[in-house]
């Protein structure tokens, strides 16, 4: 199952990490424009290597990362380690405290057809062709894609605990989330992390466009030397792991909003609906979460005069014709964009993912003030993803319908970097930790 190994990372000097919060930076494919503008304005914020600006990016950030290595800007940890990595943060309108915890290491980008590594939504070309371009011509893993693994034991737990005693950094990110960053180097305990993980799949929670890269450059380094082990550098990929059975990994709701569809007509929309749900009138549409949660194939919609909860009829589910086997075809998400969105509204499953007449908004409220202001024809509010849907659905091979899991909260870049630069990669300690 999943090789994994620690890694010797590149981190921020001593004195420049006494202010890691201004170091850090959010994802690339979450950062918008205003953050990218803010961060832009530090010369050494990580989003200079993550989403690098202007003609020839890659190439200037490539340059740059060297010119940090040899300025010492950035300085590689001198023992290969783990890295702990735990998030604590609350939900809007909870008031309890959660601890997503996990460790960053290097895993073997496994191609998906070995059945290791598991995906569970697809990618866009371009975006993988973006990311490794930057991988091409960096070298280096800029951030930790998302990986989940099962390990109802918790045999990991007391060790990362352990090591969170003693803390490297602390800060609070963008999205109100404390990240902290511990390590491990004791080769007995890093041996336990490669053991665990050795009998397990992993399931690609969030990155999976970095992934690719990874599986994309790992073949084409492959192809290119005729005396490949399978233990080069370029055969791994940084990874933030965390178990499924925390409960406090959670998996946020994304809705769905339409706009701009030519002759749209609410009415009409509501009359070819009941072909295929029920209907309830809601009073207060700012309830509507709170009313369709953990409830099969029921969903919200939310127009500026009115909000409907609406279920689907049971009988049916039978006619839905995706070549899908059974358990997706009970996916809510499946029963809503095959019904709503295909049957309903002619945006086919093809064009779904890129429509402009769809737009993906996590956030209830918004949604809300998007049809209140007209800018939406209709909002259509969706419940969480169980974990358990989303094993089943790996396991069986297949994706989810395009955004259907939004896992919370998201990594940030700039704690660790991890180099797969042969020599950079290398460690005199990397037969103690292998089993």
């Amino acid at each position: 199952m999943a090789e994994i190994r620690p890694l010797r990372a590149w981190r921020y000097n001593h004195a420049l990490a006494q202010q890691i919060e201004v170091l850090t930076s959010p994802l690339f494919d979450v950062v918008s424009a205003k953050q990218r503008e803010a961060l832009y304005r530090n010369p050494f914020n990580s989003i200079h290597l993550s989403v690098p600006t202007g003609e020839h990016a890659h190439d200037k950030a490539a340059e740059l990362l060297h010119r940090w290595k040899n300025t010492g800007v950035l300085v590689h940890d001198v023992m290969p380690a783990i890295y702990v990595y735990y998030q604590h943060f609350s939900l809007a309108g909870q008031s309890r405290q959660y601890c997503r915890k996990g460790f960053i290491c290097n895993i073997k980008a496994y191609d998906w057809k070995e059945n290791v590594v598991l995906r569970h939504e697809s990618t866009l070309p371009n975006a993988v062709g973006d990311r490794l371009a930057l991988l091409e011509k960096t070298e280096l893993n800029v951030s930790p894609t998302h990986g989940l693994y099962t390990d109802p034991n918790h045999e990991l737990e007391a060790l990362m605990d352990e090591a969170m005693k003693a803390p490297l950094y602390e800060t609070e990110d963008y999205q109100g989330v404390r990240d902290v960053l511990a390590v491990i180097q004791d080769a007995n305990a890093i041996k336990k992390f490669v053991q665990v993980l050795s009998e397990k799949q992993v399931i690609l929670a969030d990155g999976h466009h970095r992934y690719e890269s990874s599986i994309a450059y790992r073949k084409a380094q492959t192809a290119s030397n005729p005396d490949h082990t399978g233990q080069e550098a370029y055969n791994y990929h940084l990874m933030y792991l965390t178990n499924t059975e925390s409960e406090d990994l959670r998996i946020l709701p994304t809705h769905r909003l339409v706009r701009d569809l030519e002759g749209f007509d609410t009415e009409t929309f509501l009359e070819k609906l009941s072909e295929y749900f029920n209907f309830k009138t809601i009073e207060d549409a700012c309830m509507m979460p709170d009313i369709i949660a953990g409830k099969k194939w029921a969903f919200g919609l939310v127009f500026n005069d009115r909000a409907y909860k609406i279920t689907l009829k049971p009988d049916k589910l039978s006619e839905i014709d995706w070549n899908f086997p059974q358990a997706i075809k009970e996916l809510d998400l499946t029963v809503l964009h095959y019904f709503i969105l295909e049957k309903v509204l002619n945006i086919y499953r093809k064009e779904q993912t890129r429509s402009p007449h769809l737009l993906f908004e996590r956030n209830f409220t918004e949604c809300v003030s998007q049809v209140n202001k007209g800018l939406a024809q209709v909002a259509i509010i969706t419940s969480e993803v169980s974990m358990d849907d989303v094993k089943r659905v790996c396991a069986l091979g297949h994706t989810m319908p395009p955004k259907a899991t939004y896992f919370y909260p998201k990594v940030i870049c700039g704690f660790v970097f991890s180099s797969i630069m042969q020599k950079e990669f290398e460690s005199i300690a990397d037969e103690v930790f292998t089993i």
